[in-house]
């Protein structure tokens, strides 16, 4: 097991960098997943599910290694409950990944060329937001070892509304994956238009999630 020095790092905030690293590998890896549903490669749809799972499973053994080894009482700057919901937020981003790799493996999917490329768009936009996060969580680290002061804080927190624009980006695509699917209602069954909303809602999430995050440590370094 690793010591408690190389997990924690020098600032609080490394461990949340070092697990930011792992899911965003996770949420790096659906476009291709979607790809490979395109394609109707239904091997490498599965070998791809088989790769974030891995990946997510890697995520959960750094957050569980954390939560096991972070002490109650040693960063008087930051709050040990604020670093555990930041770094659950922040595996939630893992979660939806293989959650979105499980269920696009489960069945047989007809979507129509435009809601393919919907679909892309959208779930290219969503990543985005993640990994503009987790240069967010990266820069924090970096602000925190050589101190937050005011105007770095202000560059951080411009990098942070970044990514809140990205998100609103992706749910502005959400909205119309949701207009196109719900024209092509009628010629889908109904279990498939049930699963490929909950898709769409999954996909939002992979940017919503990110947001959190941003937000939760815009609150933490806040002057």
């Amino acid at each position: 097991m690793a010591s408690l020095s190389s997990l924690l790092g020098r600032t609080p905030y490394q461990p949340l960098q070092r697990h930011m690293e792992k899911v965003c590998s996770c949420a790096e890896e659906v476009p291709e997943l979607f790809e490979h549903l395109f394609a109707g490669d239904v091997q490498a749809l599965a070998q791809q599910r088989l790769r974030i799972a891995e990946l997510e499973n890697e995520a959960d053994g750094i957050k569980n290694e954390l939560r096991n080894n972070l002490p109650r009482k040693l960063f008087m700057s930051v709050d040990r409950r604020d670093l555990l919901e930041i770094l659950d937020l922040q595996d939630s981003i893992a979660d939806i990944a293989e959650d979105i790799a499980d269920l696009l493996v489960s069945r047989t999917w007809q979507l129509s060329t435009e809601l393919q490329e919907a679909l892309r768009v959208f779930v290219r936009r969503a990543v985005d937001t993640a990994l503009a996060a987790r240069d967010v969580v990266r820069n924090v680290d970096k602000l925190a070892q050589g101190g937050l002061r005011r105007a770095d804080t202000e560059v951080l927190f411009s990098h942070i509304d970044s990514v809140l624009r990205l998100e609103e980006e992706s749910d502005v695509l959400q909205a119309e994956a949701c207009r196109i699917l719900f024209a092509e209602e009628e010629r889908l069954n109904p279990v498939s238009v049930v699963l490929l909303y909950e898709l769409l809602g999954w996909v939002g999430d992979l940017a919503d999630y990110p947001k959190k995050v941003c937000n939760r440590l815009r609150l933490l370094v806040a002057p």
